[in-house]
């Protein structure tokens, strides 16, 4: 065991794969000399060199493009984007083709790339650069999605979205890089796509991921003070996502919410609380809760930033009311 950062974590991710395989590089802005927006890439330039630590000009279209290319000719790229608000500008690079390459191919050939970007608030970076824009990438066919919670997650799922031979987008949430926990970096990874059960409970099941993830062990523990006991379930993986411990659960509870920093409009909330009524309707006690961000254009407002998004006191909150209103019935 050893304990590192969030950052860290991603950072020993990469080097491993680039000691371990001489096809992977990685492609971006600032990634080599500056060491990376958010320092996950400092030190790997010089260890690797130019030529595996690319520099590129400030354009998010061209980074994905020339990723895309040199992953379908035998090299296994990691391109990087600073923010994810900026993954609009790639989307025909990632969109049209690299999620589409295998398909209209054949099979013959494949995108074996990974896109790594960030998200969320909690820097009152503004409207621009503070956004959940994960939904963006479920909604297209072709493109796995991974969102850790944790530090071992991290690590343990960017080796893993490494190997796969299929376009992954890796969303790091930009609160979490200074999060610090014991990592084992020899254990076996968790199988590809697999949600974790962080905590169990017979009340209330709390489906959610990413930075979010935190907010809602924090409230379940204050929950139990009160003698409510919640289930919180990390997906890890949007796509592949992990359904059947989903239903699980909430076949055995009967409560179920949901919670998302991407707004609540035909975000990833959505989606979920659609399926949950879909395949678990009979086994549901209410409707499903959405807990998600608000429609709005985040503000650089500290304030305004804070209470836009979900946060523990609020999954708390609409927790506790959600559970006064089965004892009140």
């Amino acid at each position: 065991m050893v304990q590192m950062t969030y950052r860290d974590a991603l950072k020993q991710a990469l080097r491993d794969a680039m000691t371990e395989d001489d096809s992977v590089v990685v492609i971006g802005e600032e990634v080599g000399r500056y060491g990376g927006a958010y320092g996950v890439t400092k030190g790997l330039y010089e260890e690797f060199g130019a030529a595996r630590m690319i520099d590129t000009p400030i354009s998010e279209p061209a980074i994905i493009g020339a990723a895309v290319g040199a992953a379908m000719s035998g090299l296994r790229p990691v391109a990087e984007l600073m923010y994810v608000d900026f993954i609009g500008m790639t989307m025909d690079q990632l969109g049209n083709q690299a999620a589409k390459i295998r398909y209209m191919f054949g099979g013959q050939i494949g995108v074996p790339m990974v896109l790594r970007t960030q998200g969320g608030t909690g820097r009152s970076a503004g409207a621009q650069h503070s956004q959940s824009l994960e939904a963006y990438v479920l909604h297209t066919p072709g493109l796995r999605l991974v969102m850790p919670a944790t530090v071992s997650d991290a690590y343990h799922l960017l080796r893993q979205s490494l190997r796969q031979p299929d376009p992954v987008v890796f969303i790091e949430h930009k609160a979490l890089y200074t999060l610090k926990e014991e990592v084992d970096l020899s254990a076996p990874p968790p199988a590809w796509g697999k949600a974790a059960v962080r905590r169990t409970g017979d009340d209330l099941v709390i489906v959610t991921y990413s930075r979010q993830v935190h907010h809602a062990l924090k409230a379940a523990e204050e929950l139990s003070k009160q003698g409510l006991e919640a289930t919180v379930i990390d997906l890890r993986c949007l796509n592949p996502l992990d359904f059947d411990t989903v239903r699980e659960h909430v076949e055995r509870v009967g409560r179920v919410m949901v919670v998302s920093e991407g707004v609540m409009t035909a975000g990833v909330g959505a989606e979920l609380s659609a399926r949950i009524h879909e395949e678990c309707f009979d086994f549901l006690a209410e409707p499903v809760i959405r807990l998600c961000g608000e429609d709005i254009p985040i503000s650089v407002s500290v304030d305004l930033e804070a209470n836009s998004v979900p946060t523990s006191q609020a999954v708390q909150q609409v927790a506790a009311r959600l559970l006064a209103e089965r004892s009140a019935a």
